[in-house]
């Protein structure tokens, strides 16, 4: 008997406890109404009545933007539908797309990165707030949510076309008709039209299409370089990229890729968020330039049902504007704050580069003109001027010949400005390639090179030439012209005084190479100058190429200085160096290898130090607590680094042994 009542308490117990969990188990619009991050979706959703009788009836996946998502969202109207899919699935088995409950069931595009992030059209969904859970009819669903709203392609309310999920022919057809705002797209259109390209529009399975603006096409002959091959340059087959997850800097291989010809086209993002594609032709023919060319993406993930559309301000492929028009077409774009700069100047910059039948410029970007320091140059306009045609090179200079003039040695061009050289080094290779510049003391890198013009190039860089930046020490330890010398400086703990601003040095810096003569003509020296054990007789010989004054000395000023006494006396940190300093005029430098340029002669300085004659490879590298001028040979003989008897170590240990025991003599005596 005790037992039956026992069975029968265990059972309606376990009732109770069912039926409880019955009564308190939570939906999907349980979740959204009791999370006031997600309101805003919630109210959407409580006003529609199919995606109520969706969520009541069947399995589903709901994507849920935040309320700080929807903030952001302009567009008057969001379609909750297509934030659904009459489907239940986890990130897991998200696949690449998933039929929305939109009318018509436009697809939505899930991109999974290496990352581990996931993306369902250009917005990631927080993988720590999906959950699935089941409705009262027993359906599993899930909802993940999302950092940005989902938006459809719709047309304009004015419109009579009833057309609800096009590809990307038919956008580019009705595009009169949709909401993309004022872009039209006549110009390419029909482009595409008269060449027989639709097809490529049409394409099955999922693709990313770049169509320019009629504002691109502004110059009237652009259109009829629209060809078949360039149509193709502006499709990139088989992988649907929206913006967010786009894999930066990444070349995507176009539709425009065969043997004749051969374009790539990737995506970049500036600091001020702007978004922009580049193609680039690494194999042209008559019609279709070698080189890079830019386009701003104007409207971005524009979805279809066989990929996505991006509208971009330009076409990209045709290079047919000069390295001029280049600059005045970036007005309100990548270079925005370079042109300001020359206009700011008086524009006379624009006109020079005019004249110049070839030219390359090394235009810096937008972000780098934002160091406070540079806003007080910017108001000299004789100075501007001077750093401006720092950054104009009177050839075509893409990477391609900057690496073959990098083979052997780091690369020296001469500039515009007179008496000034750029320095190109080239780091790692392929993917990791990383090309930096040197000019008036300033490294910086390039990171947009090989922007093609008609007369020319213009590579993007990521500081200003010519407005130092850095210490002198941090110069020693960035340029990798200067490695050793730096090396020397560390094991001897020289440098430590390198960073002090309050001073002001004349730095004479042997560089890599000329550290590489003394290796030939004093072996013995050069290998103890590089132990540690022998730092002494390195920090005595660089304190020799040190001067410390109240002033730094240009190598101007040190000619002049020479012309008018003969010779010079310098306070070092040692003691004093006495040199002579001469102009050459027409000379040719020791470097230059190039035979487009063996023709040309450039002044240059050359130092007359006891019996040496040591030439100037790099004078007045400016820095903000000095100067450095980069020599081909040390102030270095042999007799300075002679040890006789052990090392410096041992030599110190005994000299320090044969005191104590002068000192307990002298004790004994007293």
């Amino acid at each position: 008997m005790l037992k039956n009542k026992m069975s029968i308490a265990v059972f309606y117990t376990a009732f109770f406890i069912s039926s409880a969990i019955h009564l308190v188990q939570s939906t999907i619009m349980d979740k959204l109404r009791d999370d006031p991050d997600l309101s805003q979706f919630y109210t959407l959703l409580e006003q529609n009545p199919i995606a109520n009788s969706t969520l009541a009836l069947r399995s589903v996946t709901v994507f849920v933007p935040t309320n700080e998502a929807f903030q952001r969202h302009h567009a008057s109207n969001t379609s909750v539908l297509y934030h659904m899919a009459t489907v239940a699935l986890t990130q897991e088995q998200l696949t690449k797309t998933v039929p929305s409950d939109m009318d018509g069931n436009p697809p939505l595009y899930i991109t999974k990165k290496s990352t581990g992030d996931i993306y369902v059209n250009n917005a990631r969904i927080i993988p720590s707030l999906s959950l699935q859970m089941e409705n009262s009819l027993g359906k599993r669903q899930v909802m993940h949510v999302i950092d940005d709203v989902l938006t459809p392609l719709a047309v304009l309310p004015t419109s009579k076309s009833e057309i609800t999920n096009p590809d990307a022919l038919q956008f580019l057809q009705q595009a009169d008709s949709m909401s993309i705002g004022d872009f039209r797209l006549r110009s390419y259109r029909a482009q595409v039209t008269l060449m027989r390209k639709e097809s490529l529009y049409q394409a099955p399975g999922g693709h990313t299409f770049l169509i320019p603006i009629d504002e691109g096409f502004k110059q009237t002959t652009r259109s009829s370089l629209v060809d078949k091959k360039v149509i193709d340059g502006h499709v990139i087959p088989n992988n649907v990229i929206f913006t967010a997850p786009a894999p930066i800097e990444m070349p995507q291989t176009t539709a425009s890729f065969e043997d004749n010809i051969r374009v790539t086209v990737s995506f970049f993002q500036q600091k001020d968020g702007k978004m922009y594609v580049k193609s680039n032709t690494r194999i042209g023919d008559a019609k279709h330039s070698k080189g890079v060319v830019l386009a701003e993406i104007v409207k971005a993930n524009i979805p279809v049902r066989n990929g996505v559309v991006h509208l971009i301000h330009r076409p990209l492929m045709i290079v047919d504007t000069t390295v001029t028009q280049f600059l005045q077409d970036n007005e309100n774009g990548a270079l925005r704050k370079f042109y300001e700069v020359i206009m700011d100047i008086g524009g006379e910059v624009l006109d020079d580069i005019n004249k110049l039948g070839e030219v390359t410029i090394l235009a810096p970007s937008n972000e780098a003109w934002n160091q406070s320091f540079i806003n007080n140059i910017i108001r000299n306009r004789e100075k501007m001027r001077e750093i401006l045609n720092m950054h104009i090179i009177k050839d075509r200079l893409n990477v391609e010949k900057i690496r073959q003039k990098n083979q052997n040695m780091i690369a020296q061009v001469p500039t515009v400005n007179n008496r000034t050289f750029l320095y190109f080094n080239i780091r790692g290779d392929n993917a990791d390639e990383v090309i930096t510049v040197e000019g008036g003391g300033v490294n910086a890198t390039i990171v947009q090179a090989d922007v093609a013009q008609l007369n020319g190039f213009v590579h993007i860089i990521d500081k200003v030439l010519g407005v130092p930046y850095t210490t002198v020490l941090g110069k020693l330890e960035t340029d990798p012209m200067l490695s050793d010398t730096y090396t020397l400086s560390k094991m001897s703990d020289f440098n430590v005084q390198l960073n002090n601003t309050q001073r002001r040095y004349t730095f004479f810096v042997p560089r890599d190479m000329a550290w590489q003569k003394t290796q030939f003509d004093y072996p013995s020296a050069h290998k103890k100058l590089f132990m540690r054990d022998f730092a002494y007789h390195s920090k005595s010989i660089l304190e020799r190429h040190l001067v410390i004054a109240e002033r730094t000395f240009t190598m101007k000023e040190l000619a002049t200085m020479t012309e008018e006494s003969d010779s010079i006396v310098l306070p070092t940190f040692r003691d004093s160096l006495k040199m002579k300093v001469h102009e050459e005029l027409g000379r040719l430098h020791d470097d230059y290898e190039d035979h487009e340029w063996t023709a040309r002669k450039f002044p240059g300085y050359y130092i007359q130090w006891n019996l040496h004659k040591i030439n100037v490879y790099r004078p007045d590298v400016e820095c903000t607590n000095g100067i450095i001028h980069v020599i081909d040979y040390p102030f270095l003989e042999e007799k300075d680094v002679v040890v006789s008897g052990g090392t410096y170590r041992t030599q110190m240990n005994l000299a320090f042994f044969i005191a104590n025991l002068l000192l307990v003599s002298v004790a004994k005596v007293l």
